[in-house]
């Protein structure tokens, strides 16, 4: 691997017998971990990859003794706004941010949404973070759904979103969460499953497929109530609605979950304490109470709590009540 001396920014690499017949998005992702297949995949249709001096597509197979070169995409005017949105710090140096994400935010922009969101939010806070880690994603390392509330760690230079994205893909982050659930779960448990998207509703994900990729996580029962739980969660993987799914599909849903049953069941109870708590939530009843990171700079762990927001104290507090 050696660097051009006219572009000293390039990454150039000469294919070897090991990368023959390889796809150039594969092999770019094994000479480069840090970078996500997403990244990789804009990278290369942007044209900012080519091979033997010509663009290429993703799926180009390599042959031994092609040249590889990527030039790092230059900054862009965004189309994110930065907007004076209200903004909890629970955490902050000059490497990273630690906000406690409202629950209704979205993480970032995507299609037609580009502002009310979380970026927007932080690009009017840390206006360095533009050109860091993409146009719509600026220093994001992980996301929260929108109805999501708690901590979320965001990178505040290019060197911390690498060390960020290569923590969360080591699983060396501790994510904790509150969860309350219908139903009567055991005092504690695990689940390790299957996870992909749903076959037939895109929308959804679900652990009842054929999938290399597996889901992970344990949870503590902390209070019970008639009819539900409140739970202590220890994500161990991070999939996209892992939390809502692998609960709703051992047969106990989040309170205020549209998506995965949970109000389907409130639905059946009306007049129930469960009912009653789920309308004091509007949404589904989980919070990212705890994040441990290692300092990208230092190494050093930080941890970092959220509060419980007020609508799920209102929650637990009409299950307290009733129970």
């Amino acid at each position: 691997m050696v660097a051009s001396a006219a572009e000293p920014s390039i990454f150039r690499h000469r294919v070897d017998g090991a990368g023959a017949g390889v796809r150039v998005d594969q092999y770019l992702a094994r000479l480069r971990p840090e970078l996500t297949r997403s990244q990789l995949k804009g990278l290369i249709e942007e044209g900012a990859v080519r091979v033997n001096g010509a663009g290429v597509k993703p799926a180009r197979k390599l042959h031994e003794g092609d040249l590889v070169d990527m030039t790092p995409r230059a900054a862009r005017p965004s189309r994110v706004v930065p907007e004076p949105l209200p903004l909890r710090i629970l955490w902050e140096d000059a490497d990273v941010v630690v906000v406690d994400k409202p629950a209704g935010m979205v993480v970032h922009p995507a299609g037609p949404l580009v502002s009310g969101t979380l970026v927007n939010a932080l690009l009017h806070r840390c206006p360095d973070l533009a050109p860091i880690g993409g146009e719509l994603r600026p220093g994001i390392a992980h996301r929260l759904d929108k109805d999501t509330s708690g901590a979320l760690v965001v990178a505040k230079n290019e060197s911390s979103l690498v060390a960020l994205q290569a923590a969360f893909k080591a699983r060396t982050v501790e994510k904790r969460y509150v969860a309350i659930v219908h139903g009567e779960p055991p005092d504690s448990g695990r689940f390790d499953t299957p996870y992909g998207r749903h076959p037939r509703d895109r929308v959804r994900f679900t652990t009842r497929v054929v999938s290399a990729r597996r889901a992970r996580l344990a949870f503590d029962v902390t209070e019970r109530f008639p009819g539900t739980a409140c739970l202590d969660v220890q994500l161990q993987t991070g999939r996209t609605h892992q939390i809502r799914v692998q609960f709703a599909e051992a047969g106990w849903p989040l309170l205020g979950d549209a998506l995965y049953g949970g109000t389907r069941r409130e639905r059946r109870l009306i007049g129930s304490p469960a009912t009653l708590a789920a309308d004091a939530l509007s949404r589904q009843a989980l919070h990212a109470r705890l994040l441990v990171f290692p300092h990208p700079r230092t190494g050093e762990r930080v941890r970092v709590e959220a509060p419980l927001p007020e609508d799920l104290g209102r929650a637990l507090a009409i299950l307290r009540e009733a129970g």
